[in-house]
């Protein structure tokens, strides 16, 4: 048994079809298929049921396929030591961001990183945060942004900065003329919302309930984008993070005076990764690219 099978394994695990697994993992589906015999008979367990148009793990099978991820992500570990101990501060980085701030940070961020750090190589990725997580957990993210709190076990996160919500409203609304809005402003309001999914749905709606308010059941927006021109259109209030705040005579952007009501935006590392210093100098980077 070799890393090579253990990675037939996983991908099989992942594909559920030995044509696409061994299309993944560049071999013929019978080279595929006599290693994964092979594995089975030197493990004296059955790994997979097999008909004819798919592959199932047995319950044996699932648990051995979630330990041999895990080998496969300790031998990365262990080739990126080797990589940082040679230059700790240089390759690929794979940095991963949810769709309501990935549009606004990313070109902000991108010149300092590099200026920061000129040896590394910036992959960017974006998702939405459940998805985040789960690459973080799988070694497929390096790190990524995410909006706090972060509970996975073996997930750190490094505290980056607060992004305030504004209002977002018709330039002919009633209260578009305030310099900012109370919570009792706020509740009166008919917020439209993001759809499932979006961490900002979220984070929205527990400002809702804070207030004793909902949000309106008219539509569900997949972008912070359809929101604005909803908004734009005259039919629409909703919340806006300050990044995506943009000059535009049909809105206007109001802030709440709630200092709380906003995002705390996050990195998030896999606790085991052995690129702690280079997370950290990524961290500032950013982080002053916001402050800029």
């Amino acid at each position: 048994m070799n890393l090579r099978d253990l990675e037939y394994l996983t991908v099989i695990a992942e594909e559920n079809n030995f044509g696409r697994a061994a299309a993944r993992c560049h071999v013929s589906q019978s080279t595929l298929s006599i290693q994964i015999k092979k594995l089975e008979e030197t493990l004296g367990v059955q790994l997979f049921e097999r008909n004819n148009r798919h592959v199932r793990l047995t319950a044996g099978g699932a648990e051995i396929a979630a330990r041999a991820r895990q080998m496969l992500q300790g031998a990365e570990d262990i080739r990126r030591i080797a990589k940082e101990q040679r230059d700790p501060l240089a390759g690929d980085v794979r940095l991963g961001a949810f769709p309501t701030l990935a549009p606004y940070l990313f070109p902000r961020c991108v010149g300092p990183v590099k200026q920061a750090l000129p040896k590394i190589k910036l992959q960017l990725v974006e998702e939405k945060t459940a998805l985040l997580v789960e690459m973080l957990e799988a070694g497929k993210l390096d790190c990524a942004l995410i909006a706090a709190p972060v509970r996975q076990q073996g997930i750190v996160s490094i505290s980056l900065f607060h992004e305030p919500f504004y209002v977002a409203m018709p330039a002919g609304h009633a209260l578009a003329q305030k310099t900012s809005l109370t919570d009792a402003e706020l509740a009166k309001l008919d917020l439209l919302l993001l759809d499932e999914g979006h961490c900002l749905r979220a984070q929205a709606l527990e400002i809702c309930q804070s207030i004793g308010t909902g949000e309106s059941g008219r539509f569900r927006a997949t972008s912070l984008e359809t929101l604005r021109q909803m908004v734009a259109m005259g039919d629409a209030v909703t919340l806006m993070p300050k990044m995506a705040v943009r000059d535009d005579d049909r809105v206007r952007y109001v802030p709440l005076q709630n200092p709380s009501f906003g995002r705390e935006i996050t990195l998030c590392h896999r606790a085991a990764s052995a690129r702690g210093r280079l997370f950290g100098m990524l961290g500032d980077a950013i982080r002053q690219s916001v402050s800029a």
